[in-house]
């Protein structure tokens, strides 16, 4: 088998490295942090949403986004300062509207798909993350944003998902801590939660129990293929050889393609959670078990656990920017004072993170120019939802390369 260099310690790259150590490969994961999952993969939503798989690429999103422009809690907010980054992301992004539909329906089947896989892992490997199997409720306020929500459960059956509408007696009933007044809501009871660092971490201390060397506190300076052997040199000078390297860096994913001849057109989507901390018994009664996603807010939550409560969301277009941001802070934390009035908001962990986004909104999982790059990222808003299914992809392209590789390297020779 092949010696394998996967770049980043995040969900993909650790999902990754499990699959290809599962396999048989020699495996080196490299991660600049002293732990896996310290970035984008550190304190998200928490959602394996299925239900969440709806792209972004419709019409709605670009006049939503033109109308908050320059409102600073705005749930979608862009930055109007121009760069060739930015403006080309959005030329493709809205490219990419008329395949909302089949991108849609295909995110849907991914989300599906990845979900043997790991649950699977987590019991196999013994990975405790706080899993919670109550299901997803969408909570809409008008008539509008339910309609809408009802076209996309359409697409989503089409993906093999089925979610029920739910009256707001229906869904006092699924969630009776839940304050306010609502027109209606969408359940899928398939859907779970659970806390990503904690999966991440605990798979890849399972990552190095199956053999994967990890090399973290270490920054990928510069990465270079021959197309035969792959060489990744860090920060301190030290050069990493392979026979072949998989990116799997998130945002960063864009810079290292580059070096290697590849345009991944990723951009850092910034979101920002808090974590509420449940230290009474009041607000431990008063917070939610159930998963709830608001649309109109744009924001979604986990229970973790009796004592932690996340709330996470909004979308900012901001370049490489992780300023936590009082004004960006400040909304989670009046939703959940409106909408869960018994949970005390004394105590709140805040955080961003930026997805990486792809403009079509699915991740970009393969070969690159070289035969012996590949990559696993741009999974946006969904890396934990889709990490182990396109893990699981990302086995096939290198199980195909190897076949095709030949034995010790020679390239096969037809018949």
């Amino acid at each position: 088998m092949s010696h394998l260099i996967v770049i980043g310690g995040g969900i993909t790259g650790v999902t990754s490295a499990h699959v290809l150590a599962r396999d048989g490969h020699e495996v080196t994961l490299i991660e600049k942090h002293r732990y896996a999952g310290m970035e984008t993969s550190h304190a998200n939503g928490g959602q394996l949403s299925a239900s969440n798989a709806e792209v972004w690429t419709h019409p709605s999103t670009l006049i939503k986004g033109l109308k908050w422009m320059l409102k600073a809690d705005a749930p979608l907010l862009v930055n109007p300062t121009p760069s060739w980054h930015k403006l080309s992301w959005f030329a493709e992004f809205i490219a990419s509207i008329p395949k909302y539909r089949d991108n849609t329906v295909a995110t849907a089947k991914l989300a599906i798909a990845a979900r043997e896989h790991l649950f699977g892992w987590a019991r196999a490997e013994g990975v405790d993350f706080d899993h919670k199997k109550r299901g997803i409720l969408h909570i809409y306020r008008d008539k509008a944003g339910f309609d809408h929500a009802a076209n996309v459960s359409k697409l989503l059956a089409e993906g093999g998902l089925p979610r029920r509408a739910v009256t707001p007696d229906e869904m006092r009933a699924i969630e009776p801590t839940l304050a306010g007044q609502y027109y209606g809501g969408f359940y899928t009871e398939s859907d779970s939660t659970g806390d990503i660092h904690k999966f991440t971490h605990g798979l890849s201390l399972a990552c190095e129990r199956r053999g994967v060397r990890l090399l973290t506190g270490h920054t990928v300076a510069r990465v270079q293929s021959n197309g035969s052997t792959a060489q990744v040199t860090l920060s301190n000078g030290e050069v990493v050889t392979g026979d072949a390297v998989v990116v799997c860096a998130g945002v960063h994913s864009r810079a290292l393609g580059a070096q290697l001849g590849d345009r991944l057109n990723v951009y850092p989507v910034k979101g920002y959670s808090i974590t509420v901390m449940l230290n009474d018994e009041a607000s431990q009664a008063a917070a939610p078990q159930v998963s709830l996603l608001d649309d109109e807010t744009k924001l979604v939550t986990s229970r973790l656990g009796a004592d932690r409560f996340r709330v996470a969301g909004t979308a900012e277009f901001n370049g490489f920017n992780l300023d936590i941001r009082a004004d960006r802070i400040r909304p989670l934390v009046d939703w959940v004072n409106q909408c869960f009035p018994g949970v005390s908001t004394r105590r709140v962990e805040p955080w961003a993170g930026l997805r990486p986004m792809m403009p079509d909104m699915l991740p970009r999982v393969g070969p690159g120019r070289a035969p012996n790059v590949f990559y696993n990222t741009g999974h946006g808003h969904l890396g934990w939802t889709l990490s182990a299914i396109t893990a699981h992809q990302l086995a096939g392209h290198v199980a195909q390369w190897e076949a095709a590789r030949g034995p010790r390297g020679l390239a096969a020779v037809p018949a």
